[in-house]
C-alpha cells in the first residue's frame, strides 16, 4: 500500500530551518466583510510555502484545473508543490500543482523566459548559471488570488501569471532589447521516481503555437496530460531537443521521453510577449478548444480582474469581524486554501478522462474533479463545503460515484488526474457520500451510489477487509498499519450504514453498524491503549505507545502511534467511553494525551508534527480529538484547548502551518474551529460547538440564506462558553444539527473567563453517536 511514509522513503527529503519572519502587515484594522470590501487583500499565499506546509504561491481560480506557479525544485518532500520559501532561484513556471500534499507529482508544461544563449537544462540550486535557473527575491514577489508576478532581475524580465479554469496566461515584459527566448521544458516534472516521463510528443504549429502530450509514471502512475500553448507574437525561430539530441533545423515534431523546445524572439526594450496555455486530460484538440472557449484573446488585465472577482465572490461567502489583523489574514488565507482542491479535471466541452483510462462525456451541469485527498479532507473540508459550497456538493459526490464505477480499483481513495494513487488507509469517499445523504443533498442517485459502496464494503478483499469481516480485527502479522485500518474501516462501515438505510437495505445497515464497533477488539484495558493483535489473537509486543508498530516491517499505525489512535473512534464515542468504564477514566486518559512528553521514535514520519504532548495537530488523525471532551461532559476543556490550538498552530508567516496543508484540511480545521463548529462525526450530520475565536461571522448558506454566528465576550481573553442560543432558543447542549443551520439561522455565544461547569455536562446532552 502506498502511504506518504512510502513516498518519504523514496524521496530525497531535506531538512530546512523554519522561516519565522512575519509577512508584510496590512493597513489599518477594520472588520472584514463590509459591503464591497476587497477580501482578497487578506489572502497571503506565502503562508504554508515554508516549514512543511507544501503549498504553492501561484495563480489559479477556485477549484480550477490550472495552477500556474513558479517551480524552485522538483525533488524532496518539502517540494511536493514544486516551491519552497527558502529557495532563491526558480526554474520557470508550470501549470499544474498540488496544494499541501505529502506526495509529489504534476508540474506540467514548464515555461522559462530567458535571454542570451539557450540553456536546455535547469542547472542546480548551487550553480544556477549552469542552466536556465533564474535568481529572484521573495521581497519582489506579488501573490494575490488569481495573480502572481516576479521580476527576474538577472535577465531583465518581468513575469506575470494569471489563469482561468483550464488556461494559464503568462505576460513577460522584456526590459532590455536583444536576443531572447522561451524554453518549453516538457520533461520537467516532479522527480519521484527520477525522470518519470515515459513517452511524449511535441509539435511546433506555424510560428506561434506549440502542442504536446505526455505520459507520466509518478505518484498518479500512468497519467496522461495534453497542452496547447499559443504566443501573442510570432517567434522567428524554433528549436527542438529530443532525448538530449538537438533536432535538425526545420523539424516541427518530436517524440521521446525528454522533449524541449526553444522559441526565439528579438524584442525591443519594454516589449511584451504573452503566452496562453490550455491543458486537457483528453487530447491536444481539447486543449486548443479550451483556449478558444475560455481565452480567445490575450487580455491579461481582464483575465486577472476576472480571476480576482471569482475569488472575491467565493471569499465573500464568509464575512467575519475581528480586531486581530493576523487572525483576519489567517482566516481568509485558510478559506482560500480550502478552495484549491478538489480541482476540475474536465474540458470546456464536457469531455474528461475517466478512471478507466477512457474518455467520457459529462451530462449538462456535471463536473469531473481530481485531487481528492479523502483520508484528510473527509474530516473538515467536505463538512465545510456542505455549509459554504452547497451547490458543489452533489457534483463532487456524483463524481466520486462515477469514479468508483469506472475504476478497476473501485471506491476512490486518493484519485489524481484519472488515476487511483491508493494513498492512505480506508475508503473515505464513503464518508463524503454518506454525509451528503444524511444532509439530504438533492440530485444524487443513492441507489447507484450504494451499489459501489456495498461492493467495497461487503465484497472486496481490500487491504485486510477480509480479515476485518471474518475476525473483527486485522492481524498485525498479516497486514501493515492494521490498527489504523480497523478504525478506518469501522468509520467506513458507519458511513455506509447511513446510505444503506436510505435505500432500504436495512439488513446491510444493521450489519455495518455492528461491525463498526470492531474497535472493541483492539482496546486493551490493561495498558489503556488501542493496540495491535496477531493472528493468534495475542497482543503484539514489546509495546511502547509512542512507537509506530511492533516491528520495522509491520507498522501498526498510519502516520500516528498508539497515543493518537487510541482516540480515533469518531462515530461511537459514547460506546467507547463506556468501554473505558465511564467518563472519568476516559477524561483522565484524554488529559494525559496533551501533557505527556512529546517524544517520538527516530523512525516517526515528519507528518507527525505540531505536538502538544502526544497530540499531533500537524496530521489529521488528531484533528477531532480536542472536541471529545464535549462527549465526556467536560466541554470547557474543548473550549480552552481549541482556543490554544488556533493561536499556536497557525501563523501569518511562510512557516504558518504545523504540517502539510493536505488539500485544504489543515485550513478547514482552522476555519470551522474559528467559527465554533466542528464535525467530529461528519456522517452524523452534526457539528460540535466550541467558543468561536472571531467576534462575528456571516455565512452565505443554502438558498441564499445567511447563518450568523455572534460572540459576546466578557473580556478579550474570554474563551469559556457561558451560554449559547441557536435560532433564539437557549441550549443545554453543545452540538447542532446541519438541518438547524443549513438554510440560515443564528447562533449566539456568551463567553467568560471561567468555565461554566454546568452547561452540557449531562450524559443526555452529549452529541449523538452510534451508542445512544
Amino acid at each position: 500500500m502506498l502511504t506518504r511514509r512510502t513516498f518519504l522513503q523514496s524521496a530525497s527529503a531535506a531538512t530546512c530551518l523554519p522561516l519565522l519572519q512575519t509577512l508584510p502587515a496590512l493597513g489599518a484594522s477594520a472588520p472584514a466583510g463590509d459591503a464591497g470590501e476587497d477580501l482578497t487583500q487578506y489572502v497571503h499565499a506565502r503562508i504554508g510555502t515554508g516549514g512543511h506546509g507544501h503549498t504553492y504561491p501561484g495563480a489559479s481560480v477556485p477549484f480550477g484545473a490550472v495552477q500556474l506557479s513558479p517551480d524552485t525544485f522538483t525533488r524532496g518532500w518539502d517540494w511536493c508543490a514544486g516551491y519552497y520559501d527558502a529557495d532563491a532561484t526558480l526554474m520557470g513556471f508550470s501549470h499544474t500543482h498540488l496544494s499541501g500534499t505529502g506526495c509529489g507529482d504534476l508540474l506540467d508544461v514548464l515555461l522559462v523566459p530567458n535571454t542570451g544563449e539557450v540553456k536546455w537544462n535547469p542547472g542546480t540550486r548551487e550553480n544556477p548559471s549552469e542552466g536556465y535557473r533564474a535568481a529572484f527575491s521573495h521581497a519582489d514577489e506579488v501573490m494575490e488570488p488569481g495573480f502572481y508576478s516576479v521580476p527576474l532581475k538577472d535577465r531583465h524580465v518581468l513575469a506575470e501569471l494569471t489563469a482561468t479554469d483550464r488556461v494559464g496566461l503568462h505576460r513577460y515584459t522584456f526590459q532590455q532589447a536583444g536576443d531572447s527566448h522561451f524554453v518549453l521544458d516538457f520533461q520537467h516534472s516532479y522527480d519521484d521516481p527520477e525522470n518519470p516521463v515515459t513517452d511524449a510528443t511535441l509539435t511546433i504549429v506555424g510560428n506561434d503555437t506549440v502542442t504536446g502530450g505526455r505520459t507520466v509514471h509518478s505518484w498518479a502512475n500512468g497519467r496522461r496530460i495534453y497542452f496547447a500553448a499559443q504566443f501573442s507574437k510570432p517567434f522567428h525561430k524554433a528549436e527542438l531537443m529530443q532525448d538530449d539530441t538537438a533536432l535538425a533545423a526545420g523539424t516541427m515534431q518530436s517524440a521521446g521521453k525528454s522533449l524541449k523546445a526553444a522559441l526565439h524572439y528579438s524584442p525591443s526594450a519594454g516589449e511584451q510577449v504573452l503566452v496562453r496555455v490550455g491543458i486537457s486530460g483528453v487530447s491536444v484538440e481539447n486543449a486548443l478548444a479550451n483556449l478558444e472557449a475560455e481565452m480567445p484573446g490575450y487580455d491579461f488585465d481582464h483575465t486577472r480582474a476576472t480571476a480576482k472577482q471569482r475569488w472575491q465572490q467565493e471569499l465573500s461567502r464568509v464575512r467575519i469581524e475581528t480586531s486581530s489583523e493576523d487572525q483576519r489574514v489567517i482566516f481568509y488565507t485558510s478559506l482560500y486554501h480550502m478552495m484549491l482542491a478538489p480541482t476540475r479535471f474536465d474540458d470546456a466541452n464536457g469531455d474528461y478522462m475517466g478512471m478507466d483510462s477512457q474518455p467520457h462525456k459529462l451530462e449538462a451541469g456535471e463536473a469531473n474533479y481530481s485531487s481528492y485527498s479523502l483520508w484528510d479532507t473527509f474530516r473538515a473540508l467536505h463538512p465545510a463545503f456542505t455549509l459554504m459550497q452547497p451547490e458543489r456538493v452533489p457534483g463532487m459526490v456524483n463524481c466520486l460515484v462515477r469514479m468508483a464505477e469506472q475504476s478497476p480499483q473501485g471506491m476512490p481513495v486518493w484519485p489524481l488526474q484519472g488515476k487511483e494513487t491508493g494513498t492512505m488507509t480506508g475508503y473515505h469517499s464513503a464518508s463524503v457520500m454518506a454525509e451528503a445523504c444524511v444532509k439530504k443533498f438533492p440530485n444524487i442517485d443513492w441507489q447507484r451510489a450504494y451499489k459501489v459502496m456495498r461492493k467495497r464494503n461487503m465484497d472486496d478483499n481490500y487491504r485486510g477487509l477480509g480479515f476485518y469481516r471474518e475476525l473483527g480485527y486485522i492481524p498485525a502479522d498479516k497486514e501493515e498499519e492494521s490498527v489504523s485500518k480497523v478504525l478506518e474501516y469501522d468509520y467506513n462501515d458507519w458511513a455506509c450504514s447511513h446510505v444503506a438505510e436510505a435505500v432500504g437495505a436495512h439488513d446491510d445497515a444493521a450489519l455495518q453498524r455492528k461491525r463498526s464497533q470492531n474497535y472493541q477488539h483492539l482496546f486493551d484495558p490493561k495498558t489503556q491503549f488501542i493496540r495491535a493483535k496477531l493472528s493468534s489473537g495475542e497482543w503484539t509486543g514489546p509495546f511502547d505507545p509512542i512507537d509506530m508498530g511492533h516491528t520495522p516491517k509491520y507498522r501498526d499505525y498510519t502516520e500516528s502511534n498508539a497515543w493518537q489512535t487510541t482516540f480515533g473512534v469518531q462515530h461511537d464515542v459514547k460506546g467507547y467511553i463506556a468501554l473505558w468504564g465511564g467518563r472519568e477514566p476516559f477524561v483522565t486518559k484524554l488529559d494525559s494525551l496533551f501533557t505527556v512528553p512529546s517524544t517520538l521514535p527516530a523512525d516517526a514520519p515528519p507528518d507527525i508534527a505540531g505536538m502538544v504532548g502526544q497530540y499531533a495537530h500537524g496530521n489529521e488523525p488528531s484533528h477531532h480529538i480536542a472536541y471529545l471532551y464535549v462527549y465526556a461532559g467536560q466541554p470547557w476543556k474543548t473550549q480552552a484547548r481549541v482556543a490554544s490550538l488556533l493561536k499556536t498552530m497557525y501563523r501569518n508567516n511562510p512557516n504558518g502551518l504545523e504540517g502539510n496543508e493536505d488539500c485544504g484540511q489543515m485550513s478547514a480545521w482552522y476555519v470551522m474551529s474559528a467559527l465554533g463548529l466542528y464535525a467530529v462525526d461528519p456522517a452524523s450530520g452534526n457539528y460540535v460547538l466550541t467558543s468561536p475565536s472571531i467576534d462575528k461571522a456571516t455565512l452565505k448558506v443554502s438558498g441564499g440564506k445567511e447563518l450568523v454566528i455572534e460572540t459576546k465576550r466578557s473580556s478579550p481573553d474570554a474563551v469559556y462558553i457561558q451560554s449559547v442560543r441557536v435560532n433564539g432558543k437557549k441550549q443545554d447542549k453543545l452540538w447542532v444539527s446541519h438541518a438547524e443551520i443549513a438554510h440560515g439561522g443564528h447562533i449566539a455565544f456568551e463567553l467568560g473567563t471561567e468555565p461554566n461547569k454546568t452547561l452540557a455536562t449531562a450524559v443526555e446532552t452529549a452529541p449523538p453517536s452510534l451508542t445512544v
